[in-house]
């Protein structure tokens, strides 16, 4: 028996992944898709006229099925991947797309969708209806149900390819990623880095049978090395080595993908009416269009430049005064930067740490939580987990009912992609009157506890924790009609707002005192370090926004542009740097062979929308701070206007309703210390 392809009988209907055998996800697919196939012909054929209900609802609620063997599989592609599951994504991938296409692209269930469409003013929908029928008539006409016979097929092939090209440029990168080890032998290598790194290095040398230490390119080995190790020449090779990830002219390089994908998307865009896939994509955002997000990204640009200059001079003069540095390489930086910090500041993370355990400061997130919507997170044992290492919780809400379903999935393995994400395995919705409450997930690589040390986070970490909460919150709070325009189902340009503005909390005093508790003795953390914590808040400030924007405008120069002219991927990076680069150049290496949000994940055009959401969110929690940061009008208004709202309004009228006005950048300047 396939387990995928019957309703579960768990508790809370959660993922039964102990059930679950690799071959059953093929067959899931192949009837899920059937299933979704059936749903569409049952709207199509229906004999009666067009209405919300029949075609618009019906639509919205189809497919439930195939979403949650989707969710469940590209989940564990992400987080528990092996070979098989690989091979399968990459079978299933183009039949996906095509069923998609098949939707769009279906001219019986388009003319259905218009018909309602054009009589949208004289239906009587609320906000939520009225943008579900807008979105539902975009799906069809913004990809291809326009067209003409021909072109629709041209779409179709374009799109499949897309979808191929994308799967393989992450597994590319995965591959590169675990292909790399630094194995150290002589104890003298090792000067500079903290005891926890050495021992957590040791241990994945143990595990690969191996003698002395082994360092990779997984963030929580690659971040410290580059940031403690004395040793110049190996900070140099583990650099090279971590940004030439699919730029080594080798099996696994993404420069041609890269090329393929931008052009494909570009001719994608002009096929649909646009001039770029930037104007394709921006049509939906709030930023509207790319001039729009230019002059963003100029105007912040403008205002960090010189304060990065400043930065990276004072840098340069550090370490020439300190170790006779003439010049300052990208392998530099955080090593030179931590040293700075510590000297300006006194502030060494290796400091902090023991006040940041990883269950402490989940526990934090969860007080926060607590005292902002009234929410509950009890462990629980008694369901299914892909992997020992997962976590799950019961959220409940302030009168005792079933809020979400949470997992937490927090350090590195095989198999598992970088980063940090939040993701989910079931929407939230309302059908037949019951509303189906999330299953919600976060995904971290923080550093695993060893034989005599829990597992103790660096403050960017524990900021990281915080942005994957937020999102999760957005997921778990959602209160909407339809599962496409529920939880994280928003602009991309609005959906870091409830990410970002988490993390304002990890910088109070009156928050970090319920979680920041030294690991051994108790002791919560001295109001000094606080005051340090806040004080470098702002420390190379101007560098690290030049470093955002500068992805942002690699980002708008690949896909803001006719890019059918570049036939050198490294030289138009140098190109699209050129206003933002500091450091010089390193000729092994690219950026954006590796830049999965925008070649892999939802990110092309998009990546602007971190800063564009710093405005936002700096806006937002200042209204928290000139009301107290754990009021509850404030925190009420927040979770009734954006987190429970999904995408069933325009964000900006969203966040009017929430702030009482429109977003202004004076807040982030401020913060950043750039005004």
């Amino acid at each position: 028996m396939n387990v995928l392809t019957q309703k579960f009988t768990t508790k809370y209907d959660t993922a039964p992944f102990s059930q679950i055998k690799t071959a059953d996800f093929l067959p899931a697919f192949e009837q899920g898709i059937a299933s979704a196939k059936k749903e569409i012909d049952e709207i199509t054929s229906n004999p009666q006229a067009a209405t919300f209900g029949n075609t618009i609802e019906a639509l919205s609620f189809s497919g439930d099925q195939l979403d949650r063997v989707s969710n469940i599989f590209f989940n564990l592609h992400s987080a528990e991947t092996n070979d098989e599951i690989q091979k399968i994504a990459q079978e299933v991938s183009p039949l996906l797309s095509e069923f998609g296409n098949d939707v769009r692209l279906n001219e019986q269930l388009f003319a259905r969708v218009k018909a309602v469409w054009e009589q949208k003013d004289s239906l009587d929908l609320n906000a939520e209806q009225t943008t579900l029928l807008d979105k539902q008539y975009k799906s069809f006409s913004r990809n291809g149900a326009n067209l003409p016979g021909e072109k629709k097929n041209q779409l179709r092939e374009i799109d499949k390819e897309l979808s191929r090209l994308s799967l393989e440029f992450g597994e590319n990168v995965l591959s590169e990623t675990h292909a790399f080890q630094l194995h150290i032998t002589d104890e003298k290598d090792l000067s500079g880095l903290p005891e926890g790194v050495i021992e957590a290095a040791s241990e994945t040398a143990k595990s690969l049978e191996k003698d002395g230490w082994v360092f990779t390119l997984d963030y929580p080995s690659y971040v410290p090395f580059m940031t403690y190790a004395d040793n110049r020449e190996l900070r140099k090779k583990l650099a090279i080595a971590f940004g030439s990830k699919g730029f080594r002219n080798n099996e696994l390089d993404n420069q041609e993908i890269v090329l393929k994908i931008a052009k494909l998307r570009f001719e994608r865009a002009k096929l649909l009416g646009y001039d770029t896939h930037a104007h394709f994509v921006l049509e939906e955002r709030m930023a509207e269009n790319p001039a729009k997000v230019k002059t963003f990204l100029e105007e912040l640009l403008a205002k960090a430049r010189p304060a990065a200059e400043r930065e990276f001079k004072q840098l340069s003069q550090f370490a020439k005064d300190k170790d006779g540095i003439e010049t300052l390489e990208k392998w530099d930086g955080a090593y030179y930067s931590e040293k700075l910090k510590q000297e300006l500041f006194s502030l060494d993370d290796e400091k902090l740490k023991p006040y940041f355990k990883l269950e402490n400061v989940l526990q934090g997130a969860f007080t926060v939580a607590n005292k902002l919507f009234g929410l509950t997170f009890v462990e629980i044992n008694d369901i299914d987990k892909y992997h020992q290492d997962v976590v799950t919780y019961e959220v409940k809400d302030v009168s005792g009912n079933l809020v979400s379903i949470f997992y937490a999935d927090f350090f590195p393995r095989k198999g598992k992609r970088n980063g940090a994400w939040m993701t989910s395995f079931k929407s939230q919705y309302v059908i037949g009157g019951n509303n189906e409450r999330p299953h919600v997930s976060i995904v971290c690589n923080f550093t695993k506890p060893t034989e005599t040390k829990p597992s103790l986070l660096t403050f960017n970490e524990v900021t990281t924790l915080f942005h994957e909460f937020g999102h999760a919150l957005h997921g778990m709070l959602a209160n909407t009609t339809y599962p496409n325009l529920s939880g994280t189902s928003v602009y991309w340009d609005f959906v870091e707002l409830p990410s970002q503005i988490l993390e304002n909390w990890c910088y109070e005093p009156e928050a970090l005192a319920l979680f920041a508790h030294h690991y051994q003795t108790g002791e919560v953390i001295p109001q000094e370090y606080i005051t340090k914590i806040k004080d470098s808040a702002s420390f190379q400030e101007g560098m690290a926004t030049l470093r955002q924007l500068s992805f942002g405008l690699l980002d708008m120069g690949w896909h803001g542009q006719d890019p059918t002219g570049i036939t050198n991927l490294k030289n138009f990076e140098t190109e699209q740097f050129a206003t933002t680069q500091l450091y010089p150049d390193v000729a092994e290496n690219a950026m954006s062979t590796s830049f999965s949000h925008i070649f892999q994940g939802g990110y092309s055009s998009g990546y602007y929308s971190y800063k564009w959401a710093e405005v936002l969110d700096a806006d937002a929690f200042e209204y928290f701070q000139e009301q107290g940061i754990f009021n509850a009008d404030v925190a009420r208004k927040f979770q009734e206007n954006v987190l429970s709202k999904g995408g069933t309004e325009h964000p900006m009228v969203l966040y009017k309703r929430f702030r009482g006005q429109e977003p202004k950048p004076d807040a982030l300047l401020k913060r950043a210390g750039l005004l």
